[in-house]
């Protein structure tokens, strides 16, 4: 057996002999059946420079021991850029540009998913590799694509590890990306109607202040509405290796669960943390889901948005979307953001730049520039053209 066959198979044998694991569990009737669970850099290194075997050999048992008492399950995996690193003997390296991360990625993937794929075996379960752009949801054929095929997956019992494709996702590496994961595993469970998002790392939730920095800090057990300030709870704080911090991850909850998802921060490292969660088990911080999910056009349209293309509006447009959902007239908007053409999907945020709702845009970014802050009645009078009174008609508007 070569070296790496025999690390895990003493990963796998690690994290099969453990006396402490809920003997219950595949009796049990669910408390969610369909998961996605997210595994953060931090989580998988355990805090160095290169993948963990025996964590991850961990976190793929309490993913096999759910998926044989009938949760389906769907795991959106970070730490193939720190494997490659590692695997490049270039873990003290300081390169950021984007063909090195690409390389990175490159060579990482596969060791990734030869972890996955040796791991899941010796629990009699397939895996298969689903990797992701941002472009991919976008367009709405491509949307239902990834939706489908997820889906088919699930039907077959095969396990999808599902990465952001980091070689060809150029945007997503700089401005626009998914956010070490985070994003992108909301959408995954917008995709395929999850019931709950878990996304595991190496802290146990949101606090009140940053763990690491104020030792009076409380661990906030549930969060209703993510609002200003429970973002503001999250600001500052980081994470060492991966490239999303708390901030991403409320920004990530607040997609989940506008579609109708619940979801659960926790810390990846405590006792059979997964297991637990889907057990029902409080554990972390549990963020409630909206009263009712979106349709399937509005959760398509949350996962098109854009994180360039994007109108800024004043506090009365803010809260006339928030409390009222109306739709969104020039007059309240006050900056343009990117160069989206008439028909994108475009964000709306606040003055402080957080994201309160997306939707389809009736007018281009160059329309808006010179009509924004100006009555409707005053839009063809501007431009010499009118199409329509509304930016963003209500009913192609989403509010998050």
């Amino acid at each position: 057996m070569s070296d790496t066959g025999t690390s895990l198979h003493q990963a796998h044998t690690n994290g099969h002999v453990d006396p402490h694991a809920p003997a219950e569990q595949a009796a049990a009737p669910p408390a969610y059946r369909r998961i996605v669970v997210k595994f953060g850099t931090n989580l998988l290194t355990a805090g160095t420079d290169r993948l963990d075997l025996e964590a991850v050999a961990h976190l793929v048992s309490q993913v096999a021991r759910l998926h044989q008492a009938g949760h389906q399950i769907i795991v959106v995996s970070s730490g193939a850029v720190a494997a490659g690193r590692y695997r490049l003997g270039m873990v003290r390296t300081r390169r950021k540009d984007i063909p090195f991360k690409q390389v990175l990625a490159a060579v990482g993937q596969s060791r990734l998913m030869d972890a996955y794929d040796q791991l899941f075996s010796w629990h009699g379960i397939i895996v298969a590799q689903a990797l992701l752009t941002k472009n991919d949801l976008s367009d709405r054929v491509g949307y239902l694509n990834a939706r489908n095929t997820l889906l088919a997956l699930l039907d077959l019992e095969v396990i999808a590890i599902v990465n952001e494709n980091d070689v060809v996702a150029v945007d997503e590496l700089v401005d626009a990306r998914f956010g070490d994961n985070d994003t992108l595993s909301a959408l995954v469970a917008n995709l395929v109607d999850a019931d709950v998002l878990v996304i595991l790392t190496d802290i146990a939730g949101l606090y009140t202040a940053d763990p690491k920095r104020h030792a009076d800090a409380r661990l906030i057990p549930r969060v209703e509405t993510i609002d200003a300030s429970i973002e503001a709870l999250a600001r500052g704080t980081s994470s060492d290796r991966g490239t999303g911090g708390m901030l991403t991850k409320l920004q990530a909850a607040r997609l989940a669960t506008a579609s109708g998802v619940a979801v659960v921060i926790a810390d990846g490292h405590a006792p059979h943390a997964l297991e637990r969660i889907a057990a029902g088990e409080p554990l972390g911080t549990y963020f409630a889901p909206a009263g009712s999910g979106l349709e399937s056009r509005q959760r398509w349209m949350l996962a098109s948005v854009s994180r360039r293309d994007a109108v800024v509006v004043d506090p009365g447009a803010a809260a006339a979307l928030r409390e009222r959902h109306t739709s969104l007239l020039p007059a309240g908007i006050t900056e343009v953001r990117g160069d989206f053409q008439r028909g994108d999907i475009i964000a709306i945020l606040d003055r402080e730049g957080i994201r309160i709702a997306c939707g389809i845009a009736n007018y281009p970014a160059t329309d808006l520039v010179r009509i924004k802050g100006h009555r409707s009645s005053q839009i063809e009078t501007v431009l010499g053209h009118h199409y329509g009174a509304e930016v963003v008609h209500r009913n192609n508007l989403v509010v998050v």
